[in-house]
């Protein structure tokens, strides 16, 4: 039987609530994120910043140059994170099988629902409604068979729209979709399908699962499946957690090696907090240094250790630094446990992209 799975996604999220809290924003360029003069760092915008080139993910300073007037807030947590519980209640009402992805983003398998006269298509559309009269915010959504054709699918008619792929349109409408659209294609990877002539799935399907491994290494084989339309992924309500990590964003770079290390025990001291209050008992799999340079080129090295070592920790940030020799902006360090090493799991962090220092937890 086929699936039928809904992907909800919100619109401008942290920007809506901030708009809806606020009636006086409606109508402006609003972002959330970082103090422009302290290297923050945009979350999400507006529809109106997105006009002028603002974008997550962009710099605060750099999103200012381009809209002077952008009006951005820091972001409330606790605020966020209160709307998202009330929407993902109103999520559970019509089933159980619900994948948060982020605060705002969710997969529903609603294939068993009764709700809508089990109808994927009028459920997504309640959904919307609620969501829009009980909460004051837009959502969109995407109905398909499978989580990958969803969150196409909810991007499709944003904001506030959906969209549906019934089974038997699958074929014609992944044909012509852009390779841009596959989850896990970037740029890099992009640039050399275009290089091949491959603009489309279509394209792509003219490859062999032989020549797509050997074209893009271990994704060759999961581009074989999606560029069909194919995609078995369940919809699963939990996640191993799979990390504990800690990292700041410094005012002025740090210049040198030594500067980096210097910064170790001070962080370390914040992961070992951080790990106790996840209340849990923490087998250790590896451990970590992530430095993000002065041009904005991050790096992550690893290595398999079953214990908290500043001395390791050390080794592991100069084999980093030595990688470019530039000024670094950002330095984390963490641990991935060991239970989690053989499991995969979508980014659930809301604020990756907000906070001048960050602890996270996935």
């Amino acid at each position: 039987m086929n699936r039928k799975i809904i992907h909800c996604d919100c619109d401008c999220f942290f920007a809506a609530i901030e708009i809806r809290d606020d009636p006086a924003l409606e109508g402006l360029p609003v972002a959330v994120g970082g103090d422009p003069g302290k290297r923050g760092v945009i979350a999400t915008c507006n529809y109106e910043a997105r006009k002028y080139g603002v974008h997550s993910a962009m710099a605060s300073a750099s999103a200012r140059r381009l809209c002077p007037d952008l009006i951005i807030i820091p972001p409330s947590k606790n605020k966020y994170g209160e709307a998202s519980r009330q929407m993902h209640s109103i999520f559970k009402d019509y089933t159980s099988l619900v994948e948060p992805l982020s605060l705002d983003e969710a997969f529903l398998d609603v294939s068993n629902s009764k709700k809508c006269k089990g109808s994927a298509t009028l459920i997504a559309a309640e959904i919307r409604q609620r969501v829009r009269e009980e909460m004051q915010i837009t959502l969109s959504a995407g109905i398909a068979p499978n989580k990958f054709l969803a969150k196409v699918a909810s991007d499709w008619n944003k904001p506030d729209g959906q969209f549906v792929i019934t089974p038997d349109k699958v074929s014609d409408f992944i044909a012509s979709l852009n390779v841009r659209k596959i989850y896990g294609v970037g740029k890099v990877t992009a640039t050399k399908m275009y290089n091949l002539g491959i603009e489309n799935c279509q394209d792509l399907q003219v490859y062999s699962q032989a020549e797509l491994l050997n074209l893009f290494g271990s994704f060759g084989e999961r581009l074989y499946s999606l560029c069909r339309g194919i995609d078995d992924r369940p919809v699963v309500t939990e996640h191993p957690r799979k990390s504990i990590s800690v990292e700041l964003t410094y005012n002025n770079d740090l210049p040198s090696l030594k500067h980096c290390i210097a910064e170790l025990p001070v962080l370390l001291d914040k992961l070992e907090q951080r790990i106790h209050r996840s209340n849990r008992q923490v087998s250790i799999g590896k451990l970590f240094v992530k430095l993000k340079f002065t041009d904005f080129i991050s790096t992550t090295v690893e290595q398999v250790n079953q214990e908290l070592n500043l001395h390791v920790f050390e080794q592991l940030c100069q084999t980093g630094y030595e990688r470019r020799n530039k000024p670094v902006r950002l330095l984390g360090l963490g641990i991935r446990l060991r239970e989690a090493l053989n499991f995969y799991q979508l980014p659930l962090d809301f604020d990756d992209h907000v906070a001048t220092s960050k602890v996270y937890l996935t």
